[in-house]
């Protein structure tokens, strides 16, 4: 694969500042030396979960890059982040993936934590002393929120906590995971029936099964957590108490699907730079087969694709940025920029022939890793749904609009007066 630009593409300097342009090089700089001869590693060795990479971001405060600064973090904003998932994920995926999964539980302790709670953990994670998971997903109930079978009951000044967690990403890296369970019995209505919990991994009863590689992400550990009878204080409820809905399903817009339509940006740049590297080197009757019209044409419409995903991905990130409401825009990036990668990746693929196959290519690992952003933070049925929402003028709440008067990427803290 081809190392990816070092300058963003003029489209974008709408969208990024001077700090955002030093970053973007910073990142490309970083896969280069770092996730690239990781990458590698990773996919001879799928059944180990990576962990120096992590490390190495841990090390540069990327799993705060949305903290605030009173909290230890680089209190950048969302185009920052975004540009981070985008960089590392044009070289690897699984290594984007590790990154932006903590990113979605740092969002829900930024918006629902006590200012105490926040000095006591975010802290940890922008000196990468912490590295987060939120477990919502279940062997039953799937991504349905409102089928949540865990339980917490009141034990005293203690909570106690059963049942099991699945598709939990970084199950195996994190330190502790904010787990969604239920606090009121069935019968009462999802918006208040479900409470979240910050529990930490060490905490007696709480298992991690052993890492099984999935189709694609390989050195991403995406696992299950079982809980049974695990106990934690009263401090460590995020939110308040029936709150547990809403610290999910504001993570899932405002981080999960636009850290996930960067992972599709990566992985649909790389697979466009893989095959016109390919097509402008194979030779074909007295040029290459770049010079061939009919695939000249599958070109064009892989490079229309990607500026569209480009600008859907930044525009979006954005808006939240600016306090703007922006939830269907978040919504759509995920939608489009999930859907646009699967066929420009198909595309490389049919376009590569047999080549594609070959395992010591990088194209058949792409196809591979693009599936796995089909189905977290809402599939596509989820996101045309809550697109309708907009469309009919349902959409009730607009977290982006909400939350944006905390402005959680600036040193603001909530308390003062």
């Amino acid at each position: 694969m081809t190392t990816a630009p070092t300058t963003p593409p003029p489209a974008l300097r709408p969208y990024l500042t001077a700090r955002h342009e030093l970053l973007w090089q910073e990142a490309d700089a970083f896969a280069a030396e770092h996730v690239a001869p990781r990458a590698v590693y990773m996919e001879a060795a799928p059944r180990k979960v990576e962990r120096k990479v992590a490390e190495l971001m841990a090390e540069r405060g990327w799993f705060a890059i949305t903290v605030p600064p009173v909290f230890g973090g680089l209190g950048a904003g969302h185009v920052a982040k975004t540009l981070l998932v985008h960089r590392i994920a044009c070289v690897s995926a699984a290594v984007a993936a590790i990154l932006q999964a903590t990113l979605i539980p740092v969002g829900g302790l930024l918006h629902f934590a006590t200012h105490e709670q926040k000095l006591r953990w975010l802290p940890q994670v922008a000196d990468g002393s912490l590295l987060l998971s939120i477990a919502v997903t279940e062997p039953r109930a799937g991504g349905h929120i409102g089928g949540i079978e865990t339980t917490a009951e009141r034990a005293g000044n203690q909570w106690v906590i059963t049942g099991s967690k699945i598709h939990i990403g970084n199950s195996h890296l994190a330190g502790a995971h904010v787990v969604i369970a239920r606090t009121a019995p069935s019968g009462v209505s999802t918006s208040q029936a479900l409470t979240a919990f910050l529990v930490e991994s060490d905490r007696e009863g709480i298992s991690v099964a052993d890492h099984r590689p999935g189709l694609g992400l390989h050195g991403f550990s995406a696992g299950r957590l079982d809980l049974d009878h695990v106990r934690v204080p009263e401090d460590n409820i995020v939110g308040e108490i029936g709150q547990g809905l809403s610290v999910a399903q504001s993570s899932s817009i405002l981080y999960g699907r636009p850290n996930l339509a960067a992972v599709s940006l990566g992985l649909h740049e790389a697979a466009l730079t893989t095959t016109t590297a390919y097509l402008k080197t194979r030779p074909r009757y007295q040029g290459t087969l770049s010079d061939l019209a009919v695939l000249r044409d599958r070109v064009g419409d892989m490079e229309a694709r990607l500026r569209a995903a480009r600008i859907l991905a930044y525009q979006s990130v954005l808006l939240l940025d600016q306090g703007l409401p922006c939830d269907a825009e978040l919504i759509n990036a995920k939608y489009l920029g999930h859907q646009w990668a699967v066929r420009t990746t198909q595309d490389a693929m049919e376009l590569h022939g047999a080549r594609a196959f070959d395992a010591d290519y990088p194209l058949e690992r792409l196809w591979r890793d693009i599936q796995h952003t089909y189905p977290p933070a809402g599939t596509g049925e989820v996101q045309r749904i809550r697109l309708a929402d907009a469309a009919l003028d349902e959409d009730r709440i607009q977290w982006s609009e909400r939350l944006a008067a905390e402005a959680v990427w600036t040193d603001h803290d909530p308390t003062a007066a």
